[in-house]
């Protein structure tokens, strides 16, 4: 295989991050007390670099290209989510140091996993081969799984690492058996050009169809959709908080973006897609299980990260709506579908940010009761909290509320999701409820304990920042959805 210039120069953002993270982990080697802190800064800086990046190879992926033998595409798309995975990262490492430094585990690997993840998320939505997103996939979640526990002296968190771990690898185990199933029925296809081409002949044996099915599980586990999501609680309120947020939108959106590019190609015949047995129908009754089995458990927590937890499930139940919309030929589905991950990206970094503002190593603060009186005392910060809980909420006007009416619409122009549609809107007047539970504790109910949060200067940065993006996204939401639609896959 030849390499050239072009190839290395479309695939800049992800080398950046690679670079910056194996030099982060080599100057964490010389590196003592005060000094990991300028760690960070240099994760910040290949954050920066990887956006300047993606900004100086827009203009060359007007037209898709395919590197590496058909193993990974540049597009406009793909570059999008690059975009949104980067800016998760640069987020995160705004509010890890001063949660970190607080707890004391302040290790300059952290910087370099949250890197390395970072670079599979962007390997996975440039996938076009199956064995690319296999690496994507695994090199996102090995990353993942060790920042999940890398609170080294809390049991939680090492309780979560390993039941990551475990549902991880089972998922991984459905990936590669799925991959071989359908390597082997359509005579050795695994890009998704060549599967797509040869499906009128895999579909004559049933082991293709559950080639397919197994592959879609592993996504699912991805993405926490029910019935796959038991991970999903334990590991998000074992983790620190930030690597949560980190969790819960940037590893969700890159499994969301293999999804959409995986069905909208390899999969994407008339003949998988409609049915009985297409999984247009298996991911319509699955998304209405995830957002109500989602908002049904988020009404009974007490805590915050859990309660969180369940509702990212939910939001995964949603996202599922408008790739079953794209599925049954629905333009407008794809751009909705790109616009809901950009706009709870941040939100859901937003809450987690806050989540790890408001606690300290002596009290972490993760019950709704604990966040009483938080209005009266720090009153910008339980602002922008309530900007985040009512984007999750779909409340106007954020960039939540416009997230989920353009999907809605979307869905709403197949006859055959009405119902789907139906249940996706009550269920966020269900969301509603439990979201507003935190907003009456911060601003009705007083509290005469000291607050003693988790400050620094990077993590209000983030948090202002967050803010400002779920607002931005709320005031000009037509603008982003109308560039999305200009790149979604054709």
């Amino acid at each position: 295989m030849s390499f050239d210039a072009a190839q290395l120069f479309a695939y800049t953002p992800m080398l950046i991050l690679i670079g910056m993270g194996c030099l982060i982990l080599l100057a964490e080697t010389f590196a003592q007390g005060a000094a990991r802190a300028g760690l960070a800064w240099l994760g910040i800086a290949g954050c920066a670099g990887a956006l300047v990046a993606i900004v100086a190879g827009w203009a060359g992926a007007a037209e898709a290209q395919t590197h590496f033998q058909g193993m990974l595409v540049v597009d406009r798309m793909a570059l999008f989510l690059d975009g949104a995975f980067v800016a998760a990262a640069l987020l995160t490492l705004l509010f890890a140091p001063p949660y970190l430094r607080e707890r004391g585990f302040e290790f300059g690997e952290f910087y370099a996993m949250v890197l390395f993840a970072t670079a599979g998320m962007v390997m996975v939505v440039h996938a076009t081969h199956l064995v690319s997103l296999l690496i994507g996939i695994e090199t996102m979640s090995l990353a993942a799984y060790v920042l999940t526990g890398c609170w080294r002296r809390n049991l939680r968190s090492a309780e979560g690492a390993i039941k990551y771990f475990l549902m991880g690898a089972f998922a991984t185990g459905f990936l590669v058996y799925g991959m071989a199933l359908v390597y082997g029925t359509t005579g050795g296809e695994l890009s998704y050009t060549g599967i797509a081409s040869k499906v009128p002949q895999a579909t004559k044996s049933p082991l293709f169809y559950m080639g397919e099915y197994f592959i879609l599980v592993a996504l699912a586990f991805k993405v926490a959709a029910v019935p796959f999501h038991m991970w999903a609680p334990d590991a998000y309120e074992g983790a620190p908080t930030p690597v949560t947020g980190f969790m819960a939108a940037g590893v969700k959106a890159a499994a969301f973006g293999a999804i959409v590019r995986l069905l909208g190609s390899a999969f994407a015949s008339p003949l998988l897609v409609f049915d009985f047995t297409g999984w247009a129908s298996v991911l319509a009754v699955l998304a209405a299980l995830t957002m109500t089995l989602g908002n049904l458990a988020a009404i009974r927590q007490d805590n915050v990260k859990r309660l969180l937890a369940y509702s990212s499930i939910s939001h995964a139940g949603y996202l599922l709506i408008g790739v079953v919309a794209s599925g049954l030929g629905v333009a407008s589905a794809k751009p909705a579908v790109l616009f809901y991950l950009v706009s709870y990206t941040f939100t859901t970094l937003g809450a987690f940010g806050v989540v790890a503002w408001i606690g300290n190593r002596a009290d972490e603060r993760l019950f709704v009761d604990d966040w009483a009186g938080l209005g009266t005392k720090r009153p910008a910060v339980a602002l922008a909290m309530t900007i985040f809980l009512l984007s999750l909420g779909g409340v106007p006007p954020t960039g939540g509320f416009f997230g989920k009416f353009y999907l809605f619409r979307a869905a709403m122009e197949s006859p055959q999701l009405y119902w789907l549609v139906v249940v996706g809107v009550l269920n966020s007047i269900v969301s509603i409820y439990y979201y507003l539970r935190i907003v009456v504790a911060m601003y009705f109910r007083e509290s005469s304990r000291a607050l003693a949060p988790t400050d620094g200067t990077s993590m209000r940065l983030g948090l202002l920042l967050t803010a400002i993006a779920v607002v931005l996204l709320g005031v000009f939401p037509g603008t982003l959805v109308e560039w999305a639609g200009s790149l979604a896959l054709k």
